[in-house]
């Protein structure tokens, strides 16, 4: 573990020394952009700091709808909502669903915010098709991450398509794919539409692809609209409104941040093209591994990357590469160098 005093960018210093940093879900490096930091600074004098109240109060701060439409368009869904974070976000989606009239499923390695707890997370897909297609008596509803970093779901979800999902409620979380993957950083909505379930939500944190602290859901007008209705909603107090403004106004940065972590991505992939080592979904700009030599070596060629058991001390070592829009071409280069190095 490393302690340091500021935000972590392209570099971070560990005791003095630099350190080129390839790890964390900052992937545009929008927190520490100057230009993104000056809108979120002046909607902060707009705004005020925050905004504890509940969104069903009868003073409405009219930037929440206006986002919130921007955003649907976005990933092409009818409504969304925003909330505080994305873990809120998912919590909200499972408590909406946990009555009597839902059979839970939770696909492998979906994420804690959208877990309730004592559920059953499956170690296969095709032990949860065999369980789905036995349930005759409630109503389906799947939990799934789009990026689960194993490869298996996004881009093109083939053991999602083997299941009966016109009679599935689809619940996907999407917080590692919502402002950087799909046309124009929409991530999956669009394509998971596209495969026709019963019914579709999906929920994400705002803070790893669109750089502030916020999540969402989208679904149809109807669900948006019952969901507003709950306590959950009702009694939390809402996302910071001038974080979810700046993505609107920061929406040419983000623009044209995505097309340069495209770049790096593509630069990456051409520089290492065939290292057996890495697992990764094809247009995502993360790279997992197991072997923990590999952690040393890059830390000896002053590279630190993403590296602890999550969420907590008792699950999985997580290691991981993570290119980010911040990263320049010999930062890309350089890593690619000290992997290539590495004995297999």
């Amino acid at each position: 573990m490393f302690s340091i005093d500021e935000f972590p960018g392209r570099t971070i210093n560990v005791e003095g020394k630099n350190y080129l940093y390839f790890g964390g879900t900052s992937y545009l490096g929008l927190q520490t952009n100057t230009e993104f930091q000056s809108i979120f600074i002046a909607n902060v004098k707009k705004y005020g700091t925050a905004y504890s109240a509940s969104r069903k109060s009868n003073i409405q701060i009219s930037v929440f709808d206006e986002i919130e439409a921007y955003l649907s368009n976005i990933v092409g869904s009818e409504a969304c909502i925003t909330m505080s974070s994305g873990y809120l976000a998912g919590q909200l989606v499972c408590d909406y669903f946990s009555d009597a009239d839902y059979k839970l499923y939770y696909a492998p390695n979906t994420h804690s915010a959208v877990l309730r707890r004592n559920q059953k997370v499956y170690d296969n897909w095709q032990e949860l098709r065999g369980d789905i297609l036995l349930n005759r008596d409630k109503i389906p509803v799947l939990f799934l991450d789009s990026i689960d970093f194993s490869g298996f779901n996004f881009p093109n979800y083939e053991l999602l398509k083997t299941l009966p999902l016109k009679n599935i409620i689809l619940v996907v979380d999407d917080s590692h794919g919502i402002g950087i993957t799909g046309i124009n950083g929409g991530g999956s909505f669009q394509f998971l539409q596209s495969l026709y379930p019963k019914e579709l939500i999906v929920s994400c944190s705002l803070g790893k692809g669109f750089g502030i602290q916020a999540g969402a859901i989208f679904s149809t007008n109807a669900f948006i609209r019952n969901i507003k209705e709950t306590q959950f909603f009702g009694g939390a107090s809402p996302a910071m409104p001038a974080a979810i403004a700046t993505i609107k106004q920061g929406q040419q940065i983000i623009q044209e941040k995505r097309k340069i972590l495209a770049e790096n991505t593509s630069l990456f992939l051409k520089n290492l093209p065939n290292s057996s080592i890495l697992q990764s979904s094809k247009g995502h700009p993360t790279f997992s591994f197991k072997n923990e030599l590999l952690v040393s070596q890059l830390l000896d060629n002053g590279i630190i990357v993403t590296n602890f058991r999550y969420p907590t001390e008792n699950d999985a070592l997580m290691s991981r590469i993570v290119l980010s829009a911040a990263h320049t071409e010999n930062d890309i280069l350089h890593l690619c160098n000290t992997i290539k190095a590495f004995p297999i």
